[in-house]
């Protein structure tokens, strides 16, 4: 049964708690700092000169902000392109990575990370850059031809487009077990962490990229809210009220493809945010996009957060990696949807 809340106290809900885990991010790690240190290091920050943080001050500045934008960044973004393929979809258990982006980041990162090696080692100046581009590109490819497969008589098959993404996301698994087989001792080991997806490692130049994506999408898909809204009546009901189907679909693939790309290319493979958290705002929000995507942002940003906290802390000082912990919440929530469904 949905719990519809209202919009305003639910908004400020989530943004409450987004500050919440982005404090706690900022002050919780191997080493712990108070609030009051926390709070005097973010007005040094800001320009208001606070003594006795100099040390909070350089964690936070060089280590712990990097990592909590990107978190947050990264969780907003998944999220709010769960909600794009669920309403494309027509599906509440939809996912981002049913369009095949995930698979063709990840197949890119192989790319470059195995091929680096194999040619002698990359240039430290350029890896991390590289690793992004190779990954972006591989989700860019591999949704183009999902949805160039999917595309017939000018009218592109959701259906066909699925089943398209279905069988490349096969395709690159099993490119990317070549690859795993290819790799020395070294090279495995950074493949397999990046497949497992973290925030470890977390610097401004990685991040700027993904804030930018993060930013156009989150200012662009609540203009296709209504477009959205449309889509859950069908198709047909879709264009009898004025709605542009197939630019509304073309644009909803490439707003994916660009999200997760740009999010798998900065932390790695993150799965289950698309998933849980759009299907538990609607629980909240009910279906309306206009109400669904801003919640969407702010919950999935928290989710990851939370989550990236817990991969910290739990055996600390080492660190798990959060696509772990993302499945370990994301995988009982979805076998509870799939249960509550045949009920």
């Amino acid at each position: 049964m949905n719990l519809v809340v209202k919009p305003r106290p639910l908004l400020i809900a989530l943004g409450v708690l987004l500050l919440c885990a982005f404090s706690l991010s900022l002050a919780l790690g191997p080493v712990s700092l108070s609030l009051a240190d926390t709070a005097k290091a973010l007005l040094n920050l800001l320009g208001f000169p606070v003594a006795g943080a100099e040390q909070a001050q350089l964690i936070i500045e060089q280590i712990r902000m990097p990592r909590s934008l990107l978190g947050a960044a990264v969780g907003c973004v998944l999220a709010l392109c769960g909600v794009a393929m669920q309403g494309l979809f027509r599906n509440p258990l939809a996912d981002p990575g049913l369009v095949g982006v995930s698979s063709g980041a990840a197949l890119g990162a192989a790319v470059a990370i195995v091929g680096g090696a194999m040619l002698g080692g990359i240039p430290a100046a350029i890896s991390p850059y590289l690793l992004s581009v190779c990954a972006f590109a591989g989700g860019l490819l591999v949704t183009a031809m999902v949805y160039r497969l999917g595309r017939r008589d000018g009218v592109t098959h959701v259906g066909t487009m699925l089943l398209a993404g279905i069988a490349l996301t096969a395709l690159a698994g099993a490119a990317i077990g070549l690859f795993t087989y290819l790799a020395d001792d070294a090279t495995l080991r950074t493949l397999t962490f990046w497949n497992l997806g973290s925030l470890n490692g977390a610097s401004y130049p990685r991040l700027w990229p993904l804030l930018v994506v993060t930013l156009g999408v989150g200012l662009w898909l609540p203009r296709r809210a209504s477009a959205l809204n449309a889509l859950l009546l069908g198709e047909s009901e879709a264009r009898h009220l004025g709605i542009e189907v197939e630019r509304v679909k073309r644009e909803l693939v490439l707003c994916t493809a660009l999200g997760v790309g740009a999010a798998v290319a900065a932390a790695g493979m993150i799965g289950f945010i698309g998933l849980v958290v759009p299907h538990l705002v609607r629980l909240l929000a009910g279906p309306d996009h206009r109400l669904l995507l801003p919640a969407s942002a702010l919950a999935g940003a928290s989710l990851l957060l939370f989550a990236d906290l817990l991969a910290r802390l739990v055996l600390a000082p080492a660190e798990l990696p959060i696509g772990i912990v993302t499945a370990l919440i994301g995988a009982p929530f979805f076998l509870y949807l799939l249960l509550r469904g045949r009920a």
